[in-house]
């Protein structure tokens, strides 16, 4: 058993203490303080060690349980599971927000190829149907596992070395080449795995995974690549901040 989590609730805040809870406890797995395989206080000595109402206690541990960030087991009671890579809807590359976050990013090239463009890459990428693309596939991996495979196409003259990406993510590639990734028009979605992506993300077919396609644009306003993507849900989540106009 871990040692009890130090928390601050502002009861005098119109944040619900419910989530003020909820945000401490999320704060203290992502931070480390709270290790995969910890075992967490139970409901009623947290709400009792608080002051707080047992249903505030177990809405603010449901919340994480449906995040991926604690499991309850019948017996042993409720754990720190492998927390979830937390993702900030911002123009950064998966790599960089990895190696950030101290999750030891890792990168296995599938494929690197040169050839001509579906009608929807051409398009995307805003170029005649007779130009040739390069075709990258990878498999990205955060401390041994796998998290993410991205399909990304770029015309030939910005494309990156296959060496070069396998070391690094993508924007960081582009920008040694002199290309800057200033503007991105990105769609998020959701579809349940196919056989192969099953696999290489270590999912169970029709699993659920997160979905973001997007499109990126240099300084000049020139389409520089399109990208495909697809994350394990159990394992990755975007997070937005929304402000009232």
């Amino acid at each position: 058993m871990s040692q009890p989590l130090a928390v601050e609730l502002d009861r005098s805040s119109p944040v619900p203490l419910y989530y003020q809870l909820a945000q401490a406890i999320e704060g203290a797995i992502l931070g480390g303080s709270l290790a995969p395989g910890d075992r967490f206080e139970n409901e009623l000595a947290l709400a009792k060690r608080l002051n707080l109402s047992r249903p505030t206690t177990r809405r603010a541990i449901q919340e994480l349980v449906d995040k991926g960030l604690l499991v309850r087991k019948r017996g042993v009671g409720t754990q720190v599971v492998q927390s979830p890579v937390h993702r900030p809807v911002e123009l950064t590359s998966l790599f960089d927000d990895l190696a950030r976050a101290g999750q030891d990013p890792t990168t296995k090239l599938l494929e690197y190829s040169v050839g001509l463009p579906t009608e929807d890459v051409a398009r995307e990428l805003n170029i005649a149907p007779e130009s040739e693309v390069v075709t990258v596939r990878r498999l990205r991996l955060t401390k041994g596992e796998p998290l993410a495979l991205m399909i990304n196409y770029m015309p030939v003259d910005v494309a990156p070395e296959p060496a070069e990406l396998e070391a690094h993510g993508l924007y960081q590639s582009l920008r040694t080449k002199g290309v800057h990734i200033r503007l991105a028009r990105q769609r998020i979605g959701a579809k349940a795995a196919d056989r192969d992506e099953a696999h290489l993300l270590d999912e169970k077919p029709k699993a659920p995974l997160l979905t973001m396609h997007r499109t990126a644009f240099d300084d000049s306003g020139k389409v520089v690549e399109y990208g495909s993507h697809v994350y394990r849900a159990s394992r990755y989540y975007f997070d937005t901040t929304l402000v009232d106009r």
